[in-house]
Protein backbone atom coordinates (compact mmCIF):
# COMPACT_ATOMS: atom_id res chain seq x y z
CA UNK A 1 0.00 0.00 0.00
CA UNK A 2 1.52 3.72 -0.79
CA UNK A 3 1.04 6.39 1.43
CA UNK A 4 0.54 9.49 0.02
CA UNK A 5 2.30 12.58 0.60
CA UNK A 6 0.73 16.06 2.79
CA UNK A 7 0.71 19.26 0.81
CA UNK A 8 1.97 22.01 3.23
CA UNK A 9 0.86 25.63 3.46
CA UNK A 10 -3.01 24.65 3.22
CA UNK A 11 -5.24 25.67 5.86
CA UNK A 12 -8.24 23.47 7.16
CA UNK A 13 -11.83 25.47 6.42
CA UNK A 14 -12.97 26.95 9.43
CA UNK A 15 -15.32 25.37 11.81
CA UNK A 16 -19.19 26.59 11.30
CA UNK A 17 -19.14 27.30 14.87
CA UNK A 18 -16.20 30.17 14.37
CA UNK A 19 -18.37 31.95 11.39
CA UNK A 20 -21.48 31.99 13.28
CA UNK A 21 -19.38 34.23 16.09
CA UNK A 22 -17.83 36.30 14.08
CA UNK A 23 -21.03 37.01 12.27
CA UNK A 24 -22.64 37.45 15.73
CA UNK A 25 -19.62 40.23 16.26
CA UNK A 26 -19.90 42.53 13.18
CA UNK A 27 -23.85 42.73 13.36
CA UNK A 28 -23.39 44.27 17.54
CA UNK A 29 -20.79 46.41 15.87
CA UNK A 30 -23.04 47.45 12.88
CA UNK A 31 -25.84 48.16 15.61
CA UNK A 32 -23.83 49.88 18.25
CA UNK A 33 -22.36 52.01 15.27
CA UNK A 34 -26.11 52.56 14.11
CA UNK A 35 -27.28 54.00 17.11
CA UNK A 36 -24.54 56.54 18.10
CA UNK A 37 -25.14 57.83 14.48
CA UNK A 38 -29.17 57.82 15.39
CA UNK A 39 -28.19 59.62 18.61
CA UNK A 40 -25.96 62.21 17.81
CA UNK A 41 -29.04 62.66 14.44
CA UNK A 42 -31.25 63.50 17.36
CA UNK A 43 -29.74 66.00 19.77
CA UNK A 44 -27.46 68.16 17.42
CA UNK A 45 -29.17 70.75 15.49
CA UNK A 46 -29.38 70.17 11.65
CA UNK A 47 -27.82 73.57 11.38
CA UNK A 48 -24.85 72.59 13.03
CA UNK A 49 -23.53 70.07 10.14
CA UNK A 50 -24.38 73.43 7.80
CA UNK A 51 -22.79 76.50 9.61
CA UNK A 52 -19.53 77.53 11.27
CA UNK A 53 -20.22 76.41 15.18
CA UNK A 54 -19.85 79.84 16.46
CA UNK A 55 -22.72 81.33 14.24
CA UNK A 56 -24.72 78.13 15.60
CA UNK A 57 -23.80 79.56 19.54
CA UNK A 58 -24.77 82.71 18.37
CA UNK A 59 -27.51 82.12 16.89
CA UNK A 60 -29.35 80.22 19.88
CA UNK A 61 -28.09 83.39 22.25
CA UNK A 62 -31.81 85.52 22.67
CA UNK A 63 -31.07 89.46 21.84
CA UNK A 64 -31.76 92.23 24.10
CA UNK A 65 -34.66 94.49 22.99
CA UNK A 66 -34.41 97.92 24.34
CA UNK A 67 -37.51 98.64 26.74
CA UNK A 68 -39.89 101.60 26.36
CA UNK A 69 -39.24 104.61 28.89
CA UNK A 70 -41.65 107.87 29.40
CA UNK A 71 -40.48 110.94 30.74
CA UNK A 72 -42.47 113.25 32.44
CA UNK A 73 -41.68 117.16 32.34
CA UNK A 74 -41.67 118.70 36.16
CA UNK A 75 -44.14 121.19 34.81
CA UNK A 76 -46.58 118.54 33.81
CA UNK A 77 -46.31 116.67 37.39
CA UNK A 78 -46.78 120.60 39.11
CA UNK A 79 -50.10 121.07 36.97
CA UNK A 80 -51.46 117.48 37.82
CA UNK A 81 -55.18 118.50 39.67
CA UNK A 82 -55.13 117.29 43.34
CA UNK A 83 -57.81 114.64 44.22
CA UNK A 84 -60.05 114.86 47.15
CA UNK A 85 -60.39 112.74 49.55
CA UNK A 86 -63.22 110.09 50.15
CA UNK A 87 -64.29 107.29 52.02
CA UNK A 88 -66.93 104.44 51.73
CA UNK A 89 -70.32 104.50 54.34
CA UNK A 90 -73.21 102.18 54.29
CA UNK A 91 -76.41 102.61 52.59
CA UNK A 92 -77.80 102.93 56.52
CA UNK A 93 -75.08 106.39 56.65
CA UNK A 94 -76.20 107.72 53.30
CA UNK A 95 -79.83 107.55 54.70
CA UNK A 96 -78.90 109.46 58.08
CA UNK A 97 -77.30 111.40 56.00
CA UNK A 98 -79.92 112.75 53.98
CA UNK A 99 -82.56 112.22 56.47
CA UNK A 100 -81.38 113.24 59.56
CA UNK A 101 -81.91 116.67 58.82
CA UNK A 102 -85.07 117.11 57.91
CA UNK A 103 -87.71 119.09 59.82
CA UNK A 104 -90.88 117.66 60.40
CA UNK A 105 -92.35 120.75 62.36
CA UNK A 106 -95.81 121.76 61.51
CA UNK A 107 -98.68 123.72 62.60
CA UNK A 108 -102.05 122.51 63.50
CA UNK A 109 -105.21 123.65 61.27
CA UNK A 110 -108.41 123.94 61.76
CA UNK A 111 -109.48 124.40 57.82
CA UNK A 112 -111.51 121.61 55.71
CA UNK A 113 -108.18 119.25 55.68
CA UNK A 114 -106.67 119.05 58.26
CA UNK A 115 -103.26 117.01 60.65
CA UNK A 116 -104.58 114.14 61.85
CA UNK A 117 -104.48 115.86 65.35
CA UNK A 118 -105.43 119.07 66.86
CA UNK A 119 -101.48 119.42 68.21
CA UNK A 120 -98.02 119.25 66.42
CA UNK A 121 -97.05 115.60 67.66
CA UNK A 122 -93.56 114.41 67.28
CA UNK A 123 -92.58 112.68 63.51
CA UNK A 124 -90.20 109.65 63.74
CA UNK A 125 -90.24 108.61 60.01
CA UNK A 126 -91.20 109.98 56.77
CA UNK A 127 -92.08 109.05 53.36
CA UNK A 128 -88.98 107.55 51.00
CA UNK A 129 -86.05 104.80 51.12
CA UNK A 130 -84.77 103.63 54.54
CA UNK A 131 -82.53 100.90 56.04
CA UNK A 132 -84.22 97.13 54.94
CA UNK A 133 -82.21 95.85 58.13
CA UNK A 134 -83.48 97.92 60.55
CA UNK A 135 -87.07 98.37 59.06
CA UNK A 136 -87.65 95.32 57.27
CA UNK A 137 -89.80 97.46 54.43
CA UNK A 138 -86.95 98.76 51.64
CA UNK A 139 -89.52 101.93 50.99
CA UNK A 140 -91.95 103.80 54.01
CA UNK A 141 -95.26 104.66 52.08
CA UNK A 142 -96.35 107.07 55.12
CA UNK A 143 -95.53 109.51 57.43
CA UNK A 144 -95.39 107.83 61.52
CA UNK A 145 -96.45 110.40 64.35
CA UNK A 146 -95.68 109.19 67.90
CA UNK A 147 -97.86 110.74 70.21
CA UNK A 148 -98.03 108.18 72.37
CA UNK A 149 -100.20 105.32 72.83
CA UNK A 150 -103.73 105.48 73.32
CA UNK A 151 -104.28 108.96 71.76
CA UNK A 152 -107.02 110.01 69.35
CA UNK A 153 -106.53 110.11 65.64
CA UNK A 154 -109.02 112.63 63.42
CA UNK A 155 -109.98 112.41 60.26
CA UNK A 156 -108.03 114.64 57.97
CA UNK A 157 -111.16 115.37 55.84
CA UNK A 158 -115.00 114.35 54.91
CA UNK A 159 -114.97 111.26 53.04
CA UNK A 160 -116.44 108.12 53.27
CA UNK A 161 -115.12 104.68 55.26
CA UNK A 162 -114.09 102.73 52.34
CA UNK A 163 -112.22 99.75 54.43
CA UNK A 164 -111.85 98.95 58.15
CA UNK A 165 -109.62 95.81 58.82
CA UNK A 166 -108.49 94.39 62.36
CA UNK A 167 -105.45 92.15 60.78
CA UNK A 168 -103.51 90.83 62.54
CA UNK A 169 -100.05 91.73 60.72
CA UNK A 170 -99.39 94.64 58.42
CA UNK A 171 -101.47 97.40 59.28
CA UNK A 172 -103.29 95.73 62.01
CA UNK A 173 -106.32 97.61 63.01
CA UNK A 174 -106.59 100.61 60.12
CA UNK A 175 -109.15 102.32 58.47
CA UNK A 176 -109.44 103.67 55.28
CA UNK A 177 -111.19 107.14 54.46
CA UNK A 178 -112.04 107.91 50.41
CA UNK A 179 -111.94 112.16 50.01
CA UNK A 180 -112.63 114.33 46.77
CA UNK A 181 -110.48 117.12 47.59
CA UNK A 182 -110.04 119.74 44.71
CA UNK A 183 -111.60 117.20 41.98
CA UNK A 184 -109.25 114.66 42.99
CA UNK A 185 -109.50 111.15 44.72
CA UNK A 186 -107.67 111.03 47.89
CA UNK A 187 -107.56 108.40 49.95
CA UNK A 188 -105.95 108.30 53.70
CA UNK A 189 -105.03 105.54 55.56
CA UNK A 190 -104.83 104.93 59.28
CA UNK A 191 -102.62 102.04 60.55
CA UNK A 192 -101.42 99.75 63.25
CA UNK A 193 -104.38 101.59 65.85
CA UNK A 194 -105.85 99.83 68.87
CA UNK A 195 -107.98 96.59 68.42
CA UNK A 196 -111.27 97.62 69.11
CA UNK A 197 -110.74 101.25 69.22
CA UNK A 198 -112.68 102.78 66.06
CA UNK A 199 -116.26 102.24 66.09
CA UNK A 200 -115.99 103.19 61.95
CA UNK A 201 -118.06 101.09 59.76
CA UNK A 202 -117.45 100.43 55.83
CA UNK A 203 -119.78 103.20 53.85
CA UNK A 204 -120.34 105.19 56.88
CA UNK A 205 -119.94 109.17 56.51
CA UNK A 206 -117.08 110.99 58.02
CA UNK A 207 -116.65 114.61 58.82
CA UNK A 208 -113.38 116.49 59.12
CA UNK A 209 -112.01 116.30 62.78
CA UNK A 210 -114.31 113.36 63.17
CA UNK A 211 -112.61 110.43 65.72
CA UNK A 212 -110.91 107.51 64.15
CA UNK A 213 -109.32 105.13 66.55
CA UNK A 214 -106.65 105.11 69.16
CA UNK A 215 -102.92 105.05 68.26
CA UNK A 216 -101.80 101.78 68.62
CA UNK A 217 -98.68 99.26 68.18
CA UNK A 218 -100.72 96.62 66.09
CA UNK A 219 -99.97 94.47 63.06
CA UNK A 220 -95.98 94.87 61.79
CA UNK A 221 -95.32 97.59 64.02
CA UNK A 222 -92.05 98.26 66.13
CA UNK A 223 -93.69 100.68 69.12
CA UNK A 224 -97.19 102.69 69.30
CA UNK A 225 -97.38 105.52 66.32
CA UNK A 226 -99.94 106.28 63.65
CA UNK A 227 -99.04 105.16 60.22
CA UNK A 228 -100.40 107.86 58.06
CA UNK A 229 -100.34 107.12 54.46
CA UNK A 230 -102.03 109.50 51.53
CA UNK A 231 -102.95 108.32 47.77
CA UNK A 232 -103.51 110.25 45.17
CA UNK A 233 -105.80 108.13 42.57
CA UNK A 234 -104.16 105.10 44.13
CA UNK A 235 -100.52 106.58 43.59
CA UNK A 236 -98.74 106.52 47.40
CA UNK A 237 -97.53 110.40 47.84
CA UNK A 238 -95.64 111.74 50.96
CA UNK A 239 -98.46 112.66 53.46
CA UNK A 240 -96.02 115.17 55.31
CA UNK A 241 -96.09 117.60 52.30
CA UNK A 242 -99.22 116.74 51.09
CA UNK A 243 -100.96 117.82 54.30
CA UNK A 244 -98.20 120.58 54.68
CA UNK A 245 -99.60 121.81 51.41
CA UNK A 246 -103.55 121.17 51.83
CA UNK A 247 -103.94 121.41 55.65
CA UNK A 248 -104.90 125.16 56.28
CA UNK A 249 -106.99 126.97 58.67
Amino acid sequence: MSKKPKQRGARPSPAPRERTSFARKFFSFAALLFAGALLVGTSVPANAFLEDPASVLVASVPTAVDGQSVEVSADALAEAPARDGYEVITYAQQLREKYANVSYAYTATTGAVRWPFPYAVTITDGYGPRDVNVSGSAFHNGTDFTPGDGTPIYAIADGVVSLHSEDQGGFGNHVILTHEINGQKVESVYAHMQYGSSPLTVGETVRVGDFIGLVGNTGTSYGAHLHLEIHLDGVAVDPFVWLSNNAVN
